[in-house]
């Protein structure tokens, strides 16, 4: 299996999509041959699809597709290279893939095919069990919680531990330890903005563009920041280096 879960699309003064991660992304496109891929832009509520997927081009130098231009989007899924998940709003696009009927054509196509998927933001929530962990407002009255499962840890992208002068209302850290009190057998992995979870085959890796770390959230446990995955060895089943 190949995921790259991505906090964000781009750090600030980077003037290319996924800028921080072209080393290891392009490194992977070149090591399996990939010239193409699907694009699933869902998550995109106020920007337009083909114009995002025209940066994706420029920034990463193969051919991507927008899957809204296909009749049979499940079908674009079963023919893709590679998958790639947009950012934006996490419950609108976890919907979508409900709609679309894509949840179990992208499911097989990594775990059966090995199709590499790169999620970011929202895309990045998606890969996850469910979309409970999300920083982003339900738009739609119609919602799913359970997603695409293909990384089994939550994932809380755009990780601020910042205190906001004047903010009177939760943290996120705060936020983050009620969902834990609330599901106390389920751990949170929180990633900061240019950070990067790769698994490649059966191997997990962290990398920060920005030399930080990640935190892991557990009910009843000390939060803790790590640089590297080992700290996860006992919630993935992936060899953690």
């Amino acid at each position: 299996m190949e995921l790259f879960l991505l906090s964000n699309g781009k750090l600030s003064g980077d003037s290319q999509l996924l800028g921080y991660a072209h080393q290891q992304i392009k490194a992977m496109f070149k090591a399996r041959n990939i010239t193409s891929a699907v694009f699933i832009p869902y998550a995109i509520i106020r920007g337009d699809y083909d114009e995002r997927a025209r940066d994706l081009e420029q920034s990463l130098g193969i051919k991507i597709e927008s899957i809204h231009h296909s009749a049979v989007p499940s079908e674009a899924i079963e023919q893709a290279q590679c998958i790639l998940v947009s950012g934006g709003n996490t419950w609108f696009l976890n919907q979508m893939l409900h709609e679309k009927g894509l949840i179990v054509p992208i499911q097989r196509a990594v775990r059966e095919r090995e199709v590499p998927y790169l999620g970011w933001s929202a895309g990045c929530n998606v890969a996850t069990p469910s979309i409970r962990t999300t920083n982003d407002m339900p738009v739609r009255s119609s919602v799913v919680l359970t997603a695409l499962g293909l990384f089994p840890v939550q994932i809380n992208p755009h990780y601020i531990d910042a205190h906001i002068s004047g903010h009177m209302g939760e943290t996120r850290d705060e936020r983050l330890a009620e969902f834990c009190a609330v599901n106390p057998t389920e751990s949170v992995v929180a990633l900061r903005e240019g950070s990067i979870l790769h698994v490649s085959g059966n191997e997990l890796s962290y990398y920060s563009a920005k030399g930080e770390g990640f935190k892991v959230f557990r009910h009843g446990q000390e939060t803790q920041e790590y640089r590297d995955t080992r700290a996860l060895s006992g919630l993935v089943p992936f060899t953690c280096v």
